[in-house]
């Protein structure tokens, strides 16, 4: 294993290309392969890694005091400018697919200016992905906004659609041409979803302090909006914007990623047909009518009358609280497939834990369960892990680790786990 700090990047890569999964843990017995093309990867978040992400929202809710975030994300994993290393580091673990987002607020700091600098500075990440045979699948919007947009409300405004949609067009102006897949949205369906796991995000002193901080009479977040209204704005962003980027140039397909959770009943008066009428039914629709839907998966939920129940007495969690259950993607990429009748592509699934030893058995079995998908014939088009490195996850801070690479964040330096290799042989091989 690769722990000194003082390594190179160039020999961590190096290193890490040459490793055999083989001696890192036993493989399944069954090695069907999957079919030609199939995607392998692993997901970043532009806020999440890049660092400094001064402009937007997130940036001013988490510096407020007092604040509900556990931490200041800062340099995070200092991505914006060790990109190419990363990249290259991903291929070498034999992954042929790399899922990032681009920031709304680095590329439109202010309203109506788009700048150019960092429109180039994504165009040399696509070509980063290129120069190493890695697809490059673009997010255009992971959580975060320009703080501009979230002094107008935010998707609370009824200009919401339009604002995305330019900003959308223009990016795919200039980015199309190198880019393989795209996704409007990750996880748009996230406020609803918390709302039925009974999870209080209720801020609004922390609001009001914000609004007042960016000179604003009102500040529109994400995670704090009105559901309903944000629901509307972000489902008409979603059609608009896919038809800007499909008007640009270069050939992808489109399509949105969404939050899904193997949902499985309680009780003769469960509320589990509600919850996904609810939370997913919106953006299944909106991805039937797209290229693709991205199915993003980390556990069960125990669903009773009208909320999540917690997870059962002594079963094993994960750092995130979550129960450790890697067949519940098997089951949402049935759920999805049959609702969005489209390819499905998992555009995350993962687990935040610091023993590497459960998240190659998570993978093994979650695995398990997308080729049971296929011999069923479902549409499956490709895996894609969450996350390449541990990073910032937002209102927990840096604690949680769901890497295939730690990250030394005082040296930056980065250090493959076994599951990186694991991966990557199955990768190479296109079985497991």
């Amino acid at each position: 294993m690769i722990r000194d700090a003082t390594v190179s990047r160039r020999e961590l890569i190096a290193l890490a290309a040459g490793a055999s999964a083989a001696t890192l843990a036993a493989r399944p017995a069954d090695s069907t392969p999957f079919p030609k093309g199939f995607l392998w990867g692993a997901a970043t978040a532009a806020y999440q890694v890049e660092g400094n992400n001064i402009n937007t929202d997130l940036w001013v809710l988490e510096h407020l005091k007092p604040t509900i975030f556990a931490e200041p994300s800062g340099d995070a994993c200092d991505h914006y400018h060790l990109y190419a290393e990363d990249i290259r580091m991903l291929a070498g673990f034999g992954l042929n697919t790399y899922r990032f987002s681009i920031e709304w607020a680095r590329i439109e700091p202010e309203q109506g200016f788009f700048s150019r600098a960092e429109l180039e500075h994504y165009r040399r990440m696509l070509a980063a992905c290129h120069e190493n045979n890695v697809q490059p699948m673009v997010t255009f919007s992971h959580f975060s906004v320009p703080r501009w947009f979230a002094g107008l409300g935010a998707w609370e405004n009824d200009a919401a659609a339009d604002l995305f949609t330019r900003y959308a067009e223009r990016s795919a102006k200039h980015l199309g041409d190198l880019i393989s897949y795209a996704t409007t949205f990750n996880e748009p369906n996230v406020p609803a979803l918390l709302a039925w796991m009974a999870v209080n995000l209720s801020a609004s002193a922390m609001v009001q302090q914000a609004a007042h901080r960016i000179g604003s009479d009102r500040f529109g977040s994400f995670f704090f909006g009105n559901r309903d209204k944000m629901l509307e704005h972000m489902l008409a962003a979603h059609q608009r914007a896919l038809a800007a980027m499909k008007s640009g140039p270069g050939k992808y397909p489109v399509g949105v990623n969404i939050a899904i959770a193997d949902d499985q009943a309680v009780g003769e008066d469960s509320g589990r047909d509600r919850k996904r009428a609810e939370i997913y039914g919106p953006w299944l629709h909106a991805a039937s009518q797209s290229d693709f839907v991205g199915v993003q998966t980390y556990t069960r939920a125990r669903v009773a009358k009208d909320k999540d129940l917690p997870p059962e007495k002594g079963v094993e969690l994960t750092q995130t609280g979550w129960e450790f259950w890697p067949e519940a993607l098997g089951e949402t990429i049935r759920y999805a497939a049959a609702q969005a009748k489209v390819p499905v592509y998992v555009t995350e699934n993962g687990i935040a834990t610091e023993d590497d030893s459960r998240r190659i058995e998570y993978i093994r079995r979650a695995l398990a369960g997308v080729q049971k998908c296929l011999a069923d014939g479902i549409d499956v088009r490709g895996y894609i892990h969450w996350s390449l490195m541990d990073n910032f996850e937002w209102m927990l801070g840096f604690r949680p680790k769901f890497g295939l690479v730690a990250v030394n964040r005082e040296t930056q330096e980065r250090t493959p786990k076994p599951s990186a290799r694991f991966l990557g042989e199955i990768a190479r091989r296109n079985a497991v």
